[in-house]
């Protein structure tokens, strides 16, 4: 079968219409729909991923299921699934053989941030991260630009000229409040404008409790971890963690870094099971996170990102230990420092002590 397969140049809007053709065309006949988030789903993955549900349902009368294979830990996230009622779920063993059609949003085919299967083509890939290569699928929405995929999703629901019910449109607000820092981070024009119209749907008091929960006593130990062992050279910042309680943690702490005084790039690393996760940040003004963070993997499909944000891990060793860790956290650093051109003679000091 032919393949839509391109990375976007189209605004979010044209995107919006490739899918709505899509779903039009192929209708029931990709009944029942797996959709697929990356492992740990953020904000932008639940609200795209709860929004392709209700267009193929209420839309196209096509079933489907929402799942992912790791958790949903930081508290804002969960508060959101629970608030709104996005009915996600953990991946069962017997999902990818059960269905034969799988849509994947906010994550691609060859990223190793999901379980899909490396041999078969998706239906539906929708995201906005720069891809590794071509995504396998039938249709693929990769748009770069558009700051969040679920202002993709956004543009597909205003198309439709429904009525987008509040919880739906609360989710995908937040989606876009999430990935962009609050809008920060896009200059695109587009990307506003989508935000103002599923806004006048939303519920704002949902939305104020989504955003303020009761935050648990790991976050706060977990950022004063991230402080004490935080260091800096130059203008780059690293804290290494340690063992975290979730991976989530290491993105918020590098969040919490980044805006420290005179800083330009933020990498904090977390040790969770056998694997490390690692966050980078990047300051106002450059917007490549993604493929620097790439380049100092041994495997690209590992790491990904997009504009000032990026993340990844990798498989340290099984049951390792103390020296197998260091090991790779200073591998990862040495890599950065160089791909950052911080000269060789710069020394690291610790701010934040004494």
């Amino acid at each position: 079968m032919r393949r839509v397969n391109r990375i976007s140049r189209e605004s979010c809007r044209q995107n919006a219409k490739r899918l709505l053709r899509f779903l039009k065309k192929t209708n029931k006949s990709i009944s029942p729909l797996l959709i697929l988030t990356h492992d740990f789903p953020d904000p932008d993955a639940l609200g795209s991923a709860f929004a392709l549900q209700y267009i193929v349902e209420h839309i196209f009368g096509i079933s489907s299921k929402i799942v992912y294979r790791g958790d949903i830990t930081r508290v804002e996230n969960r508060a959101m699934v629970k608030k709104l009622k996005i009915h996600a779920q953990k991946l069962h063993p017997d999902d990818f053989s059960r269905y034969q059609h799988i849509a994947i949003v906010d994550s691609q085919p060859e990223f190793g941030n999901n379980p899909f299967p490396k041999k078969r083509q998706a239906t539906i890939v929708i995201d906005q991260h720069a891809p590794i290569q071509k995504p396998s699928a039938r249709l693929s929405i990769i748009n770069t630009g558009a700051g969040a995929t679920s202002v993709i999703l956004g543009q597909a629901l205003l198309h439709l000229k429904i009525k987008i019910p509040p919880v739906l449109a609360t989710a995908l607000v937040y989606g876009i409040l999430s990935d962009t820092l609050n809008l920060y981070r896009s200059n695109q024009e587009e990307v506003l404008r989508t935000y103002l119209q599923l806004l006048s749907f939303s519920d704002l008091r949902i939305l104020s409790d989504i955003q303020n929960p009761t935050r648990s006593k790991s976050l706060y130990t977990t950022i004063m971890k991230g402080l004490r062992n935080a260091k800096v050279c130059k203008k780059l910042i690293v804290s290494h963690l340690g063992a975290i309680d979730s991976p989530e943690l290491v993105s918020q702490v590098a969040d919490f870094l980044i805006p420290y005084h005179r800083m330009a790039w933020c990498f904090c690393t977390g040790r969770h099971k056998d694997r490390l996760y690692v966050s980078l940040r990047i300051a106002k003004g450059r917007r490549n996170a993604g493929t620097i963070l790439r380049s100092i993997f041994d495997n690209t499909d590992q790491a990904g990102g997009h504009g000032t944000i990026a993340g990844g891990s990798l498989k340290v060793k099984h049951h390792p230990k103390e020296n197998h860790w260091i090991a790779a956290q200073d591998k990862l650093v040495a890599r950065l420092i160089k791909r950052l051109r911080i000269p060789a003679n710069g020394e690291f000091y610790h701010p934040f002590q004494g």
